[in-house]
């Protein structure tokens, strides 16, 4: 529960399985398996931006993938209203190796290995307050540097001012040429405004309870 928005994490449909069709399947394993850098290089590491750290549900399944993958990412977050870290123990996720907890427990600004293939960091911020160059450590000066983005925001009528053109490209400038993003909304005016802000859009078959998603490449 997010007091200031009056609004839920969970999704009616079940939050995991829509997590794992909009960010895994649709996200990071189709870009671990549709481009050849990934499969012929394991050392190589995937650059994962998140808006919207919320339950922490997006960046476990993604340590879990990337552990069972045998690939490295770094994953960036941001979360403007955390949940405490003892909430995380009633979010009954599954969850035997306790990398949830280590992230709701983790420093914010400082990156923490959740293991040995999965590098986490989170900020607590907004969009439009974020700059990782100038407040992260260890993190290149300048530049775009994430090759996957989960944007993971609650709908535009409840934060418009993240489905904007200024969020949006906000958040290609920070992304390489070829990188994808992700999201659960295919609204029409959303697509629209990420066209404007420099993605190429697709709508992709959607998660159950919704018939449609975005994918957009950068």
């Amino acid at each position: 529960m997010i007091p200031s928005l009056d609004i839920t994490y969970r999704s009616r449909h079940g939050a995991v399985q829509e997590s794992l069709h909009v960010f895994i399947d649709a996200g990071l394993k189709y870009k671990w398996l549709s481009e050849n850098e990934w499969t012929d290089d394991p050392e190589k590491v995937m650059q994962v931006f998140e808006l919207g750290f919320g339950t922490g549900l997006n960046a476990l399944l993604t340590a879990k993938e990337a552990l069972s993958f045998k690939r490295k990412i770094s994953y960036i977050t941001i979360e403007p209203e955390p949940l405490e870290p003892e909430m995380a123990i009633l979010l009954n996720y599954k969850d035997e190796a306790g990398y949830l907890k280590k992230m709701h427990q983790a420093e914010w600004n400082t990156p923490v290995e959740i293991h040995s293939w999965f590098k986490f960091t989170k900020f607590k911020t907004t969009l439009a307050d974020f700059n990782l160059h100038d407040n992260a450590v260890g993190f290149p000066t300048a530049g775009a540097i994430f090759d996957l983005v989960y944007f993971d925001a609650f709908g535009p009528l409840t934060q418009p001012e993240l489905w904007s053109g200024q969020s949006f490209a906000k958040v290609a400038s920070m992304m390489k040429t070829g990188a994808i993003l992700t999201t659960y909304c295919s609204k029409s005016v959303v697509r629209k405004t990420m066209m404007a802000a420099g993605f190429t859009v697709k709508k992709i078959q959607g998660p159950y309870g919704k018939r449609e998603m975005v994918r957009a490449m950068k």
